[in-house]
């Protein structure tokens, strides 16, 4: 078995809330891992009535505290990629992506360079759209970090982009019953129309200020 099929039967054997939140916080982090196999699963088992993630006996109220929770392990994760940033700085960041360690946990600089990139083209709100991008998710805080973004608007947008991000999440495990096919197939296409949804939504605010100025003109 590799590491993750360990880690995996690990947290399917333990499967509650402080293992959620553990494992997103992981996930939103530099260490790879994904998403999917940590929320979908979680959905799922919550249905079960000897579950310790039965916690109220009411589904729809367990699915939302795992998602909570959930979204709370993200805030962590993100948290330290981008107190990492500040504290260490672009050259360390960048030196440590090509470091053995770094390459251990599948980092390079190019991927950095990549996330830093989509940063700045983006300003701060691609620390929201960014959680529905892979490659992207879990590096986006890092030059949130290195560009000092105002640490309440990058709390706020990260916490936006990772409940939705999560909700999702959710509805795929409550729709494909914990089969990891599925789930991994349908929250890549579910990534694209969020962010086609939210392109549209940005859109729609940018001609109406258009509109709003030509017409105060």
């Amino acid at each position: 078995m590799s590491l993750l099929d360990n880690v995996l039967a690990w947290y399917s054997a333990h499967m509650n809330y402080a293992s959620i939140t553990a494992f997103m916080a992981v996930e939103s982090s530099f260490i790879p891992f994904p998403s999917e196999v940590v929320i979908p699963p979680a959905v799922y088992v919550a249905g079960e009535a000897e579950s310790a993630l039965c916690a109220t006996g009411v589904y729809p109220v367990d699915v939302a505290l795992i998602v909570l929770f959930g979204t709370l392990g993200a805030m962590i994760g993100a948290i330290i990629n981008y107190g990492l940033a500040v504290w260490l700085g672009r050259p360390i960041v960048y030196r440590f992506a090509d470091s053995k360690v770094g390459k251990l946990c599948l980092l390079s600089s190019e991927k950095v360079k990549k996330a830093e990139d989509y940063f700045l083209k983006h300003g701060k709100v691609s620390t929201f759209v960014g959680r529905f991008i892979p490659g992207i998710r879990q590096l986006i805080s890092i030059p949130a970090g290195l560009s000092r973004m105002h640490f309440g608007w990058f709390l706020l947008y990260t916490f936006l982009g990772a409940f939705v991000w999560n909700c999702i999440l959710a509805l795929l495990g409550y729709v494909a019953h914990g089969q990891m096919d599925l789930i991994k197939q349908y929250s890549h296409e579910l990534s694209i129309a969020i962010l086609a949804l939210v392109g549209v939504v940005i859109l729609y605010f940018v001609v109406k200020h258009i509109i709003k100025k030509v017409r105060t003109n």
